[in-house]
């Protein structure tokens, strides 16, 4: 009995100490539950108390922000200088265009050359006769046909009246204007003859020439139409009748052989060349390859060894304007060079000083011009000889005396 009240006894402490541990712990809650909740701080994770998630992401995104302007930044510079450059690039190529020298190559020859005065006229008959009929009258006769060649004297027409018409002097009948039976008034034409082997030729020479021209100079008579030249002398020069209204000009004439010669007429275009200065077996150039100085004199440009021009002064002897003899200075086969642009101003000087450039153009042949050269002569001849870069050609043509 004793012992089954013991047990009880224990039975009955054990459920009063759990029910004490249990309000207890009710108590407990309830005292957290009244007590505030600790909250992280801001920026903070709750367990770990360390920097959260949204506050590095939102520093990431501030310095991508500034990298990405500062990249934009960059390559706006980038373009920005790529242009300057371009655009500095074709300010100096333009300038180094627009200043840059360039130099014409002309080789020396040897040669013939000689100056000239030179004029311009038309062929013109010496001895033509139109004959004509002296009275009313009948034609009894016709001895001649048109293109005939007739003698001093010989029998051209006979008529009713008892005349006979005869040449007057050695030439070709031009045309017949009557036939045999026909009835002609005075003054009708019956034939015409002219002399087509003896011809002249007049030309105009100005005042400041013709103290260098005097009758007896001796001139040479081109009439390219029929690639003939022939040679004269001046007959006769009028003094006394001038023309012109500020340059006076007096009339000077040839006469000239033209014999032989087929198809040449009155009124062909000739050139009369009347010959003053000749040089032969020369050193000649191109009067293009000649510059001059502020004193007039002249010289050429030859190429040093290390590229650069060189001015050489040079004599020059004869000329005809588009040759020039060259006595001293330049050597047969030597190749000089000439200015073919350069600077208009002052500011071109200075920029082409700092952009410009030399150019040479390669030597092709005969020079084809472009220039500084040039003294004015008068016009002349050139004919090629010896060896050399530049020489002329000339057309055969056929020179007869008087």
């Amino acid at each position: 009995m004793g012992g089954k009240k013991a047990g009880k006894a224990e039975k009955a402490e054990a459920a009063v100490k759990t029910e004490k541990e249990e309000a207890a712990v009710k108590t407990e809650e309830t005292v957290d539950a009244v007590r505030p909740e600790e909250v992280p701080a801001a920026g903070q994770n709750a367990e770990t108390g360390k920097p959260g998630k949204k506050e590095k992401t939102e520093k990431e995104k501030r310095a991508g922000k500034k990298r990405r302007k500062i990249i934009k930044r960059l390559i706006i510079l980038v373009i920005v200088l790529g242009i300057l450059g371009l655009a500095g690039y074709v300010v100096v190529r333009k300038l180094q265009n627009d200043y840059r020298v360039t130099y014409d190559p002309y080789t020396a020859s040897v040669g013939s050359i000689s100056n000239s005065l030179s004029y311009t006229g038309s062929m013109q008959l010496v001895n033509n006769a139109t004959y004509t009929a002296s009275s009313d009258c009948k034609v009894r006769e016709v001895y001649v046909t048109a293109g005939q060649q007739v003698k001093e004297g010989d029998k051209l027409i006979r008529l009713s009246n008892g005349t006979t018409v005869e040449a007057e002097f050695d030439g070709t009948v031009n045309k017949v204007e009557v036939e045999k039976g026909d009835e002609v008034r005075s003054g009708d034409s019956l034939v015409q003859v002219a002399d087509f082997g003896h011809m002249k030729i007049s030309f105009r020479i100005g005042e400041s020439n013709i103290r260098d021209v005097t009758v007896g100079t001796s001139v040479r008579i081109t009439v390219s139409s029929i690639n003939e030249t022939f040679t004269a002398d001046i007959g006769s020069i009028d003094y006394a009748s001038y023309s012109g209204n500020n340059v006076a000009y007096y009339t000077a004439t040839a006469e000239v052989d033209t014999s032989g010669i087929d198809y040449i007429y009155p009124g062909m275009q000739a050139t009369v060349t009347i010959p003053q200065e000749e040089a032969k077996d020369v050193v000649i150039l191109k009067m293009d390859a000649v510059s001059t100085s502020a004193d007039n004199s002249a010289f050429v440009y030859k190429q040093a060894d290390d590229g650069s021009m060189v001015e050489t002064p040079i004599t020059v002897g004869v000329s005809n304007g588009n040759y020039v003899e060259i006595k001293s200075g330049v050597s047969d086969g030597e190749t000089v060079y000439v200015f073919k642009k350069q600077e208009e101003s002052t500011v071109g000087g200075i920029l082409s000083g700092l952009f410009g450039s030399q150019q040479v153009n390669a030597p092709s042949g005969v020079p084809s011009g472009g220039g500084s050269g040039g003294f004015g002569f008068p016009s002349g001849d050139f004919t090629p000889g010896g060896s050399g870069g530049s020489g002329g050609s000339e057309r055969p043509s056929r020179t007869r005396g008087n």
